[in-house]
């Protein structure tokens, strides 16, 4: 696990980290080309992760209410102690939906 000295801001305020740029720390970007939809740099105390979720070829169809209700469902979304660690694709993806 990277530690947040192994990164670097630019002056525009752009965060660098192995070669890719985020807006900031826990902000979602699209990822194209990539074999993930979406990339995030996750941030917990002073760890940073990039983590990398959702399928490219699928299409998001979240404001459709009864795919909302469905993926929340299948993926466990609404559980107390589920998805709590922001390292996690999951809890990313529930964040989204």
């Amino acid at each position: 696990m990277a530690t947040t000295k192994d990164v670097t801001r630019s002056p525009s305020g752009r965060i660098s980290y192995r070669g890719e740029t985020f807006s900031g720390y826990n902000k979602q970007k699209r990822t194209p080309g990539k074999n993930k939809k979406f990339a995030v740099l996750a941030k917990k105390g002073d760890q940073v992760k990039i983590v990398r979720y959702g399928d490219p070829n699928m299409k998001i169809k979240k404001a459709q209410p009864a795919r909302k209700k469905s993926f929340r469902a299948r993926h466990n979304c609404d559980a107390v102690q589920k998805k709590k660690n922001v390292f996690t694709a999951g809890y990313w993806s529930c964040k989204n939906w």
